[in-house]
């Protein structure tokens, strides 16, 4: 069956107030990037890193993510759920937790999970995980969140001290760029 945008993104809406919103989300993130040919027709194929907004609402976000090669963001939140799907490449996550007591919101880690072609991973809102892209090649992903990605007020973590500081949505978004600049200086 071809991938359906419009179709896509009315049936994560249609189920964000459920009790458990990412079991239904994940089900139909799955069924997209079990797909990828049908989905890379509709998205078009990646050829840099960078964030497409499919769709932002203040009930839900969905996001088309290219991780470029060897892209690394550092650990954040996102104070919502959050559902990602893989559709080419791979994006390793690791998972970290606050250290109790601390004084100044420090986070150590606590897990991994290597994501590749197919695979999805439901995030609950208290989820803080950095990703990188091991490969040299580009990574393709559908992120789906159970909220506003741009304006929730959220943390990321200084990836040497590990202190939690505000998210800086802006300074996100322009990473993306400085990568592809590197990348193309470098070919």
């Amino acid at each position: 069956m071809a991938f359906d945008l419009e179709q896509f993104i009315a049936d994560c809406a249609a189920v964000v107030n459920d009790p458990v919103p990412t079991k239904a989300v994940r089900e139909t993130v799955a069924r997209a990037v079990a797909d990828p040919r049908s989905l890379l027709q509709v998205l078009g194929e990646p050829t840099r890193g960078g964030i497409q907004r499919l769709h932002v609402s203040d009930e839900l976000t969905v996001l088309n993510v290219i991780w470029a090669p060897r892209m690394t963001l550092m650990p954040h939140n996102h104070n919502m759920w959050a559902t990602i799907g893989v559709y080419g490449g791979r994006e390793d996550n690791i998972f970290w937790r606050r250290v109790p007591d601390d004084g100044k919101g420090r986070i150590e880690a606590a897990g991994a999970k290597s994501l590749g072609a197919a695979d999805v991973r439901p995030l609950g809102d208290d989820i803080i995980h950095s990703v990188t892209n091991p490969t040299g090649k580009l990574t393709g992903a559908i992120h789906v969140y159970g909220g506003d990605f741009f304006t929730t007020k959220r943390s990321e973590w200084d990836p040497e001290n590990l202190e939690e500081q505000p998210y800086d949505i802006d300074k996100n978004v322009k990473y993306f760029e400085d990568v592809n600049r590197l990348l193309e200086g470098a070919n």
